[in-house]
């Protein structure tokens, strides 16, 4: 795989265009969960990476199946029906209220018919739209998709999709190790399944840059005492787990095997010490 030089992505340099971002994410989340049926560990209500941007998948409404994209390359919010319809809006920074106002228009233009959760709704602040930042946000995140899906080729067993998540607006991916954990409800789907979780965050408030991580659940006693490629580091204070800074793959000649070091270093010491 040939990956170009990562972008900088300085949190403080776009977060209030990636807050933007965020809050639309979260709608399209809502969407789809309201329109694709219960999946486990809540696989129906992340949005998946295309070549262009990140996408509800097909979801049926109604009498027809729909689709959204949140367009990061052409900064566009696009709806495509089965019946050969589309429908696309410029994103530029309107606030979540006029963005959901603009996309119920589309969908009663196009005879959707979709009823969600209107929570994201709500905020009728105006945001912000740095088209470039979304550029470089888009060129990071359709490379570590690559690079994400590249390691998951790797497992054996179950694994989720690649995919990102509205709440947090992180793109991961879980792995699991095919056993349950003991003293948990084996019908509980998010706790009952022993795996580790692999994913790439813009920043928050524990961490303020952008970073990936990998955590275990349950932790692995000893994990944590496990060594770490150059440049990685563990992590305990908002969460347990690995953590390697967006910025060391800024620095280094061949990002690809950088992040691939990490993401096999980690799974392999948690792996060992669940079987």
């Amino acid at each position: 795989m040939t990956i170009s030089s990562f972008p900088p992505l300085s949190l403080d340099a776009w977060q209030p265009t990636r807050d933007t971002l965020n809050a639309y994410a979260k709608v399209l989340g809502k969407i789809r969960r309201a329109l694709t049926p219960p999946q486990k560990h809540w696989w129906h209500v992340s949005l998946r990476p295309t070549a262009t941007g990140l996408t509800t998948t097909p979801m049926w409404a109604g009498t027809q199946a729909v689709e959204l994209l949140l367009g990061l390359a052409d900064h566009r919010l696009h709806v495509h029906t089965s019946r050969g319809a589309h429908a696309a809006f410029p994103l530029h920074g309107q606030a979540p209220a006029d963005f959901c106002r603009q996309l119920t228009a589309v969908f009663s233009a196009l005879d959707i018919d979709v009823s969600f959760d209107p929570a994201p709704c709500d905020d009728a602040r105006p945001g912000a739209y740095d088209a470039t930042a979304v550029s470089h946000f888009w060129h990071a995140l359709s490379q570590i998709d690559a690079i994400f899906k590249t390691f998951r080729h790797g497992f054996r067993g179950e694994s989720s999709p690649v995919q990102l998540w509205p709440h947090h607006f992180d793109l991961a991916l879980l792995w699991f190790s095919g056993r349950l954990v003991p003293g948990q409800d084996p019908t509980n789907e998010e706790y009952a399944d022993e795996q580790m979780n692999f994913g790439f965050s813009t920043g928050d408030a524990g961490i303020p840059e952008p970073y990936f991580y990998a955590t275990a659940y349950p932790t692995p006693a000893g994990w944590t005492d496990a060594p770490l490629p150059a440049g990685a580091r563990w992590h305990a204070s908002s969460f347990t787990g690995a953590v390697l800074p967006y910025r060391v793959l800024t620095e280094t000649a061949d990002p690809t095997q950088t992040l691939l070091a990490f993401l096999r270093t980690t799974h392999e010491a948690g792996k060992a010490l669940m079987q």
